[in-house]
């Protein structure tokens, strides 16, 4: 995140340029670390951001209080330059897909999985046709061609902003599903969540939570938050 070369400024504003909106910090604009122009896709999206750089004046910006600012530069820095690799490495999730490795003991636990995950992986198949089997275990599981197919369908129409929202939600969650239920507006950030965490509640239930596993989870719960919110702003 930089902004040419001078370390301070005064004023953040929001240009539009063509059918962008792009954020400037005094004369110069907002570049992401590959030197590309934040020029976003719509107003509030912009306005977040540069709203983002007005909480930091007069000091100098930190980079962990600009998640929206970050999240925007792997859009820009990596989504559209990289957009076949980003696609192949959600799709790998397929095969280690969260929702679909299920425990095989203690029965509660299996139930509760299967309770909670599998209404999810019935939406996936009937609002992108892709069918992910379950298994027992955590060992990678071979899904069907069809199945990947449908999902690389359901990853085409999303723009660079939309799919950087998403990987953010997948690598977070370890779940293609929750990432595309969110996009869709199937679940809530704290509906991801629940699910995404699981098995990490159900141990917490059993022996406790340590100050290590609190943060953790905290850490997954923003970025669930960050990925809705970017795309709510993407969406207005």
């Amino acid at each position: 995140m930089k902004a040419a070369s001078k370390p301070g400024f005064n004023t953040v504003t929001v240009v539009q340029e063509g059918s962008g909106f792009t954020v400037r910090l005094d004369d110069q604009t907002l570049r992401s670390p590959a030197g590309h122009s934040y020029t976003l896709p719509t107003k509030a999206l912009a306005e977040a951001i540069a709203q983002e750089w007005r909480a930091s004046v007069p000091k100098l910006p930190r980079p962990e209080a600009m998640p929206l600012t970050r999240l925007a530069a792997t859009s820009l820095d990596r989504i559209t330059h990289q957009r076949a690799d980003i696609e192949a490495q959600l799709l790998s999730y397929a095969e280690t897909e969260l929702l679909c490795h299920r425990a095989g003991s203690p029965a509660d636990l299996a139930e509760r999985q299967a309770r909670h995950w599998q209404p999810l992986l019935d939406w996936l198949a009937v609002r992108h046709d892709a069918l992910l089997k379950p298994t027992i275990g955590i060992v990678a599981l071979k899904q069907d061609r069809q199945a990947f197919a449908a999902l690389k369908a359901a990853l085409t129409p999303l723009d660079p902003w939309q799919l950087a929202a998403v990987a953010l939600a997948v690598s977070i969650s370890g779940s293609l599903v929750i990432g595309l239920a969110l996009a869709d507006g199937r679940l809530t950030p704290d509906q991801a969540f629940e699910l995404a965490e699981l098995d990490s509640s159900y141990q917490i239930e059993t022996w406790g939570e340590d100050s290590e596993a609190t943060e953790r989870r905290a850490g997954v719960r923003d970025d669930l938050e960050l990925a809705k919110r970017f795309l709510d702003l993407l969406a207005s």
